[in-house]
């Protein structure tokens, strides 16, 4: 977190002693990182590393990122298909305000770098770096397969969280249209839902989600992180610009959809100095309410991470980790249910005091939408069965 007065003593630290790269233009992560059940490891050329270092000197790649001619070329997407089994996933989570989500895909074109669900890669046997964001998985079978879930006996509607481990609405969703059809059958049912997206292509769905949310039933909750669209453009490469999201809030917002917005995460003094500025630009936009996480690196996160700010910001990479390390008890990441979310210490406590304030300042709630369940009516076996509701 960045406060105003003197400096603080690590702010003319050196950067952290990473290797630069070169970075693909469009993309998240900067390599293949292995994944952490790999069986064989590899590494890099050493001469490809010297060239990648002498750049570095030349000041090709500096704070900011990289020029866009030391690029490599960009990596195509590839989305394979799968017959889902199930699609509601449950957990017990006491931090989480759902007990169950769903997901249409999985890895998210968005390759936001930061994302907590990249590790899930992992158990496909592909890298949680660029494979997460460049080779996608689309549940093609998805709607029939909730609607078998939804009519099992003894069923017991509670909200349903889509896009908990990937965006529904990245930029295969435009071609797929696997969530609208996931949407179109919670609709029928009357089943309770919220989504969390960072795509203006939620917008496209507003015929099916106008109405539940007249009914207590749906809520949006939109991630804005940045309004600087430099960082956001590295930070998140395919997501919706910052200012297309307010956009689509100010949207949602026109078409009765409440909405909430996540600032997350809460990266120390990269995104976190703007805090008090993004609240105030999704309240004027229509928000009805905001959230935040700190900064999360399980798994093979913390490492990519840690490459990203080498590549990027490599003048305040060790001082962006020192800072999230204060909050996660000197780790990269602790994964304790009581403070994962929000992290621990002096510098979490000040996040949680400025963005309370900030919220009151600006009229965002800081409470949660209750939705009905007591609606839902389990799907006729046959899809095509017209409704007598």
């Amino acid at each position: 977190m960045k406060t105003r007065g003197a400096p603080s003593a690590d702010e003319t630290a050196p950067p952290v002693a990473a290797p630069i790269r070169i970075v693909r233009k469009g993309r998240g992560a900067v390599h293949e990182q292995p994944h952490r059940f790999e069986s064989v490891t590899r590494e890099r050329d050493g001469d490809a590393l010297d060239h990648e270092a002498l750049l570095a000197q030349e000041g090709r790649v500096r704070d900011g990122g990289a020029d866009d001619g030391d690029s490599l070329p960009p990596l195509p997407t590839q989305v394979t298909f799968e017959q889902a089994r199930s699609m509601l996933a449950y957990n017990e989570s006491p931090d989480l305000g759902f007990d169950r989500s769903l997901n249409p895909y999985r890895g998210c074109e968005h390759g936001c770098i930061y994302c907590y669900a990249r590790p899930t890669h992992s158990y496909l046997n592909l890298s949680p770096g660029l494979d997460f964001e460049t080779k996608l998985v689309a549940k093609i079978n998805a709607a029939d397969v909730l609607r078998r879930e939804l009519r099992a006996r003894g069923y017991a509607a509670k909200v349903v969280n889509i896009g908990a481990a990937t965006d529904a609405y990245q930029p295969i969703e435009r071609e797929f249209k696997i969530t609208r059809a996931v949407i179109d059958v919670l609709a029928r049912t009357r089943h309770p839902l919220t989504i969390v997206t960072k795509s203006s292509l939620v917008e496209r769905d507003i015929d099916l989600l106008a109405p539940l949310a007249e009914q207590m039933l749906a809520m949006i909750f939109v991630s804005v992180t940045t309004l600087d669209h430099a960082l956001a453009r590295t930070l998140e490469p395919r997501a919706a610009s910052p200012a297309r999201r307010l956009r689509t809030i100010e949207t949602l917002t026109r078409a009765g959809i409440a909405v909430d917005v996540n600032f997350a995460p809460v990266i120390p003094f990269l995104n976190e100095p703007e805090m008090e500025h993004v609240l105030q630009a999704v309240a004027a936009a229509g928000a009805r309410g905001a959230h935040y996480t700190v900064l999360r690196l399980p798994w093979e996160v913390a490492p990519l991470f840690r490459e990203w700010l080498a590549a990027h910001y490599p003048q305040r990479a060790e001082r962006i980790m020192h800072r999230v390390q204060d909050m996660r008890g000197g780790r990269d990441y602790a994964a304790d249910f009581a403070t994962r979310m929000k992290g621990d210490g002096l510098w979490a406590d000040l996040i949680r005091q400025r963005f309370d304030k900030a919220c009151a300042r600006v009229g965002l709630k800081r409470d949660s939408v209750s939705l009905r369940t007591d609606l839902f009516v389990p799907p006729p076996a046959d899809p095509n069965q017209p409704s007598l509701f």
